[in-house]
């Protein structure tokens, strides 16, 4: 889909807070309701939106110890790495995965509570996934920048 320039500024104020009214939308964009909610439909019907979601603050639901999991599966054959998707999806930990280039097949985001519980979903659930050849964990120690929006320009 072919977005215009209206489009990426509503899209911009949508990512910004989706939650306010359409008359918002409409009165920072010099557009009428209608027009607005007609551009919104629109851009939900091309699939151009996806979702809407509410942002959660990590440390107040205590899950704020982030682990970037690099995987590397035992050999690379399409059943392996359909069937490690498959399982990857099952871990509730596992906020992102995903398939790279590079030493590793794929990064995975996994937010738990401490160290302890990190070990625990290793030992109990990613390392019990069938054909992982190794894993490297890092931790982060600060979130310098983490953003859901895109940049339209």
């Amino acid at each position: 889909m072919k977005l215009d320039q209206l489009d990426k500024q509503l899209l911009g104020l949508l990512q910004d807070d989706c939650k306010r009214t359409t008359k918002a939308y409409a009165n920072q964009l010099g557009l009428s309701t209608t027009a607005v909610y007609e551009r919104i439909k629109k851009l939900e019907r091309e699939g151009v939106i996806k979702k809407y979601v509410a942002l959660i603050d990590k440390q107040r639901v205590e899950m704020d110890f982030t682990v970037l999991c690099h995987v590397k599966l035992s050999r690379h054959i399409k059943e392996y790495v359909l069937q490690f998707e498959r399982e990857v999806l099952q871990l509730e930990e596992v906020s992102e995965c995903h398939h790279v280039s590079g030493d590793y097949d794929y990064i995975l985001k996994i937010h738990v509570t401490n160290m302890a519980a990190y070990r625990e979903f290793m030992v109990t659930k990613l390392t019990a996934l069938n054909n992982i050849g190794s894993t490297q964990s890092s931790f982060l120690i600060n979130e310098v920048k983490a953003s859901t929006a895109i940049s339209l320009g």
